[in-house]
């Protein structure tokens, strides 16, 4: 594996790639990695000859007041990890490689980044458009790797590479969640272990969601279901529940356990484009 932090170096390895005919396989991040993380990695694997992944803390994806600065690092742990998944090439660039002097551009991904994680976090999807959108330029791969968990971002960015016509295919691939069901997230490294206690309310409550869902409930009886329990956790503070088509029928919930915010959904049904 490459450690690559300049965009000359790394397109100049690309081209090697592409000269010998490897497909590339690009899975964006933003580090501190987790099981999660590596199962994109080996799904990148398993599909393509090259495997890029960027390791990148993109500051504009950030609101006001967000945790920008205590957000997990830990670049040597992550290199360890990406070697043990067989990646080719690590891009690790400095702020000002993606963001040199004069950038000026933004990718506003319209009406569905207003929404759930859009409306409480205004401006975080232009952010992570604006981004990937520049990661994929740059990398050109055949396919990049997103996590269901961040489902919206998943909707958000498959809209925008058909809108835009970037000639790749986004790939969901399934939420990894840790034995008791709480969803991987480097967040989750913020939460004290009596707010993890807490924070299980969420993926139990969206069982309940999807059970009720199962038994022929609708949309509003699915979201009744999952507030019960989550209104019933004292210690969380729900931001929403929501059924969305976010890349398949979905219900996703966003809650606080103490000063740590965490999102997590399930799948209702899949039709999604």
């Amino acid at each position: 594996m490459k450690v690559v932090r300049t965009i000359g170096e790394l397109q100049a390895l690309l081209a090697e790639q592409r000269a010998a005919g490897h497909s590339i396989g690009l899975v964006p991040t933003m580090g501190a990695f987790h099981d999660g993380h590596l199962a994109l990695m080996r799904a990148a694997r398993q599909a393509n000859a090259c495997v890029v992944v960027s390791l990148f803390v993109n500051p504009t994806q950030f609101g006001p007041n967000e945790d920008l600065e205590r957000y997990p690092r830990d670049e040597e742990r992550d290199v360890e990890l990406a070697v043990g998944a067989d990646v080719n090439l690590l891009f690790i660039p400095p702020l000002e490689e993606m963001y040199p002097p004069g950038f000026d551009t933004t990718v506003d991904p319209g009406s569905l980044a207003t929404v759930l994680e859009g409306a409480v976090r205004p401006g975080h999807f232009r952010g992570v458009a604006t981004i990937c959108t520049r990661l994929f330029s740059l990398v050109q791969p055949e396919r990049a790797y997103f996590g269901r968990k961040d489902a919206q971002q998943v909707a958000v960015l498959k809209q925008v590479v058909r809108d835009l016509g970037l000639g790749l295919e986004i790939v969901a691939c399934p939420t990894v969640r840790d034995a008791d069901g709480l969803a991987l997230s480097s967040r989750n490294a913020y939460l004290a272990e009596s707010e993890r206690g807490a924070a299980l309310a969420l993926p139990r409550s969206l069982e309940a969601g999807l059970h009720v869902h199962g038994g022929g409930g609708s949309a509003d009886d699915v979201i009744a279901a999952t507030r019960q329990l989550l209104d019933a956790e004292s210690r969380l503070t729900v931001d929403y529940v929501a059924v969305a088509d976010l890349d398949g029928v979905t219900l996703a919930a966003a809650v606080r356990v103490g000063g740590t915010r965490l999102i997590d959904n399930v799948l209702l049904e899949e039709t999604g484009g």
